[in-house]
């Protein structure tokens, strides 16, 4: 078989790897155990990132794109003069593919799902990694790529794989899951809820995952007189503004930042934890919380998305608004009762660890 992957996430090329964001080429190492013969089109690169993998195959052909960037009209008319190329290069790769595996959202996966329907005999996955529901704030182009994949007049023979569970929706959206962990990671993790009360925030410092409100609940927090400890890993543009909040309100033995760290350490670090807190706008699969429930945290995340459905709607979790009086309020309740946390930790890890890469890779399987 042949596959043809169509991705926005950028890619490095040295000597014969091929290298991408990590959580996304676990997940793709394990579509391609199924096939022969395999292409990826996507932006390429110029340097190796930290939070970076190779693929595990080294034959992969890479059909590499320019990046297009519509967020200023500089950069917008840039990106139309791109255009063409592109499409040329989706469209040459469709025709040759036995198979299409388009991810989005994205730009690559708005232009790939346009395309797609001039190709209805051709068996096609999707993979919508975003929040697949009628949030207004997204994007117009989310809007339109979600609308093209549920429509089964365009979007034939396909299955569109979403997070969570939606009513409602056409016969080719698919309820989906991923996953980080094997089998042979499953343990009981038996978590001691006394103080110090150690924290987790895991993901990049923008403005979309709050961690600004996280941060400030941790404050809150110990002004209420909880030993509480906050460790943050991830970097990007509001990495400063932290520090600069930390040093501000003396919260040097109470926070720590570790920028981006590898899977292994951050597997070290969940086993340590109590609790994962995520006061994010808007989520896919929210791997932070999932990966954490796996080890025993309590996860704590807005209600976007399908983390309401990931956390039981309470039941293993605790679901927070992102405003830190009502959150600290709502955590604190939680503080005094250890039982409560006992018991959402085992009923988060029980939850997670039914979704293991075995049996992602069973279900990859079946659509191919």
């Amino acid at each position: 078989m042949r596959l043809a992957v169509f991705t926005h996430a950028e890619h490095f090329v040295r000597g014969e790897t091929l290298s991408s964001y990590a959580p996304y080429v676990r997940e793709m190492d394990l579509w391609f155990e199924h096939v022969e013969d395999i292409s990826v089109i996507a932006p390429g690169k110029t340097s190796f990132d930290r939070i970076d993998k190779a693929y595990s195959r080294v034959d992969i052909q890479f059909v590499a794109v320019k990046l297009l960037n519509f967020t200023s009209k500089r950069k917008t008319l840039i990106s139309i003069t791109r255009l063409p190329g592109t499409l040329f290069k989706i469209i040459k790769l469709m025709y040759k593919a036995d198979h299409l595996h388009i991810r989005c959202p994205g730009n690559i996966g708005l232009l790939a799902c346009f395309i797609q329907i001039f190709f209805p005999g051709k068996p096609k996955t999707v993979k919508y990694a975003g929040n697949w529901d009628n949030d207004p704030q997204q994007p117009w182009s989310y809007k339109l790529q979600k609308q093209i994949l549920a429509n089964e007049y365009l979007t034939k023979n396909a299955k569109v794989l979403v997070y969570g569970s939606w009513p409602g929706q056409s016969k080719n959206i698919i309820s989906f899951f991923t996953s980080s962990f094997n089998k042979a990671d499953i343990k009981d993790h038996i978590k001691d809820f006394s103080p110090p009360y150690r924290f987790l925030f895991v993901g990049s410092l923008v403005e979309g995952k709050r961690p600004i409100t996280a941060l400030g609940i941790i404050h809150s927090l110990k002004n209420k007189g909880f030993d509480v400890r906050l460790d943050m890993y991830g970097d990007g543009i509001l990495k400063e503004k932290i520090k600069t909040y930390i040093r501000t309100h003396d919260l040097e033995n109470v926070v720590t930042l570790h920028g981006n760290q590898e899977a292994d350490i951050i597997k070290v670090v969940y086993t340590n934890a109590h609790f994962s807190i995520l006061p994010s706008k808007s989520e896919g699969w929210p791997k932070a919380l999932t990966e954490a429930m796996f080890f025993g945290c309590v996860p704590i995340g807005t209600a976007v998305s399908c983390v309401p459905w990931m956390l039981g709607h309470g039941e293993r979790g605790i679901l927070i608004e992102p405003e830190v009086d009502s959150a600290t309020e709502k955590i604190s309740r939680f503080l005094s009762t250890p039982f409560e946390l006992e018991n959402r930790s085992l009923k988060a890890q029980e939850w997670s660890q039914h979704y293991t890469m075995e049996k992602f890779s069973s279900e990859i399987k079946k659509f191919l």
